[in-house]
């Protein structure tokens, strides 16, 4: 199916992004908006919040936006809350905050753990949990951002690793209470995704780059498009009977290491 063929799929559809002012977030509320959703985006910096919503506006798209930290269930309640009195209840709600950075268990302090399993899973919790009195039921599709560290142990990733383990958790049992509301809960696990803060941490010279796309099977970077369609997909009629799911979107990163296969 052609992008054109999907614009309109999401027409009279509200939908709200937390962490939605930069990267792969952004990306989707763009396509969620190019799909006719009425958007509301959440972020806690005002500067870039203001700018990516100027942007869609600037595009004819309807978008509000929300100033909160997903660590903040209070702040993150409110937001949604505001969202929904100005759009109506909610059909989409896709979070994505994160956190992350390189370093050994050693290495880190127990404030710095911390901080990423309370961005990235106690936020993940703080906006599927506050947005539930909002969501459209049944028909609402709730999407985590989670990652293959969830799944394959990695180096300097104990933060991380734990706490995207956990957002997969999360989703499945979710997926459980609430399906009978009618509400599908699923998760997304990007792999290496080009022009994104996470891989300019993680692979920041170009050796390491490099390396990192010899490995995967498809050669190549992911590029945030391909998550956003992925995500449209999701919240889509086209997935109603998909909940459960952590759909991964990665070229084959979570199979292995590819470098040293035969095929040349």
């Amino acid at each position: 199916m052609t992008s054109a063929l999907k614009d309109g799929i999401l027409a009279n559809r509200v939908a709200f992004v937390a962490g939605g002012s930069s990267g792969i977030n952004l990306g989707i509320a763009a396509r969620f908006a190019e799909a006719g959703a009425k958007v509301s985006l959440l972020a806690r910096n005002p500067e870039k919040l203001a700018a990516a919503a100027a942007d869609l506006r600037a595009q004819g798209h309807t978008i509000s936006t929300h100033v909160a930290d997903v660590r903040d269930y209070a702040a993150v309640e409110a937001a949604i809350a505001e969202a929904a009195h100005q759009h109506g209840s909610i059909d989409v709600v896709l979070s994505g905050a994160a956190g992350n950075f390189l370093a050994p268990a050693l290495g880190m302090s127990a404030n710095a753990f911390k901080a990423v399993i309370d961005i990235d899973l106690i936020g993940t919790f703080n906006v599927l949990h506050a947005s539930f009195a909002h969501l459209t039921k049944p028909g609402a599709s709730l999407i985590s951002i989670t990652a293959g560290q969830a799944v394959q142990p990695m180096m300097f990733q104990a933060h991380v690793c734990a706490a995207k383990a956990g957002i997969n958790m999360l989703t499945k049992v979710l997926a459980m209470e609430w399906g009978p509301t009618g509400v599908r809960v699923n998760a997304i696990a990007p792999g290496p995704i080009d022009d994104t803060e996470g891989m300019r941490r993680l692979a920041g010279n170009p050796e390491i780059a490099a390396k990192i796309k010899e490995m995967t099977p498809l050669r190549r970077y992911g590029a945030k498009s391909d998550i956003a369609e992925m995500a449209l997909y999701l919240a889509s009629e086209s997935a109603n009977y998909i909940t459960g799911a952590i759909v991964t979107v990665d070229g084959g990163s979570e199979l292995g290491d590819s470098s040293t296969g035969l095929m040349g």
